[in-house]
């Protein structure tokens, strides 16, 4: 069975119900906060499915401009908010690590900082040419 979203006019609490398909626009709906049957449907929001190919080429587009990276290694902020960004658009989840210095680096804290505080971050042999 469906689950529909509603929210109640009277009290303004949302609530979820579920409805078989025959059920829907027949059965009376109430608020099992308030008992009122001034509610009114909330529609979900839409979920647009994106190829891997579709995420990288938009960010692509984004960065294919050479300012947009112009000064990016001075700027600790503007990385993080680049790599948050690619990590969004990936739609992957970010290991705890990753998003430890990430916000590090929104924080305007600068690489050298981050590979000093966190030397375990990148892991036996990594970066050690």
């Amino acid at each position: 069975m469906p689950l529909y979203d509603f929210t109640c006019l009277d009290c303004n609490q949302r609530f979820d119900i579920f409805l078989s398909y025959a059920e829907y626009g027949t059965r009376p709906i109430a608020c099992p906060h308030c008992k009122s049957s001034h509610v009114r449907r909330r529609l979900p929001r839409v979920r647009v499915a994106r190829t891997d190919d579709d995420r990288i080429e938009s960010m692509a587009g984004d960065l294919s401009n050479p300012d947009a990276l112009e000064g990016l290694e001075k700027d600790p902020r503007a990385m993080g908010r680049l790599m948050r960004q690619m990590g969004n658009e990936l739609g992957e989840e970010i290991p705890p690590e990753f998003g430890e210095v990430v916000d590090r680096l929104e924080k305007g804290q600068s690489p050298e900082q981050i590979e000093k505080d966190l030397p375990d971050l990148a892991g036996e042999g990594l970066g050690d040419e």
